[in-house]
């Protein structure tokens, strides 16, 4: 131990003989101002903003271009799975929606899940290329429940990603 004692003793002897408290200050004053200016550094935030998860109980959720009817990501499932308690229509209608964040277009199909009485929360109707109802395959206002097995009671709507849009 006497050895470490040394070492360290001759250290701080230098140390003191050559560095004066007001150098020790201006470090360390220079050192604090440079830390506080490390927050106004740039920084890219875009990379942040497209990995956040997108919001499926919101209207403006890209993949809900084409829907009408209430979202079934605020009434007990999700924006791709029916609630408890309900089932998948067996038609559905399908629509083209851009996805902002890859700019490529999806193929999504909307399926009303059945067999309750209607969610009432998180209403959506953005109709983007909707067409007339002899058309049914791209119309989103028939009851599409009707062709189920649990029955004609309306609940909620689900977006499914079919396929990408062929360029």
């Amino acid at each position: 131990m006497a050895r470490y004692d040394d070492v360290v003793e001759g250290f701080t002897r230098r140390l003191a003989k050559t560095v004066t408290r007001r150098s020790i200050l201006r470090s360390l004053g220079g050192f604090l101002v440079g830390a506080a200016g490390i927050p106004l550094l740039p920084v890219s935030r875009g990379r942040a903003e497209r990995a956040a998860e997108p919001d499926e109980t919101s209207c403006d959720y890209w993949r809900y271009c084409a829907a009408d009817g209430f979202l079934c990501a605020c009434c007990g499932g999700s924006a791709t799975a029916c609630p408890p308690g309900t089932e998948s229509a067996p038609v559905t209608w399908v629509g083209t929606c851009r996805n902002a964040s890859d700019g490529r277009d999806y193929i999504v199909s909307y399926n009303d899940c059945c067999g309750k009485s209607s969610c009432g929360r998180c209403f959506c109707n953005r109709n983007e290329g909707d067409r007339p109802a002899y058309s049914p395959a791209t119309a989103n206002d028939y009851n599409w429940c009707a062709g189920s097995k649990a029955g004609v009671p309306y609940h909620c709507t689900v977006s499914r990603i079919v396929s990408v849009a062929p360029k």
